[in-house]
């Protein structure tokens, strides 16, 4: 019995501990308070630890605000002069 006592003990400290998780997550959800904090930490570690799509990213984005205006179906690019 001696030989199962660390185990035990390991298993009963394990149990505890994903208690613990398991009331903490009900916890966020509960209050709806995970959604700004876990994007911020995401946002974090993309610029520390993926610098290329964090560049990217921003590459993206500047590309898609500078995109030319396309042309009218009808094929007129002014209006026709009136008179």
């Amino acid at each position: 019995m001696e030989a199962l006592l660390p185990y035990l003990v390991l298993l009963a400290g394990l149990t505890v501990v994903m208690g613990f998780f398991t009331w903490l997550a009900r916890l966020i959800r509960r209050r709806g308070s995970a959604g700004a904090g876990m994007g911020a930490a995401l946002a974090a570690y993309e610029e520390a630890f993926r610098a290329t799509s964090h560049a990217s990213h921003h590459e993206i984005r500047a590309q898609a605000e500078r995109k030319a205006p396309t042309g009218s179906p009808d094929g007129w690019r002014r209006r026709p002069k009136k008179g």
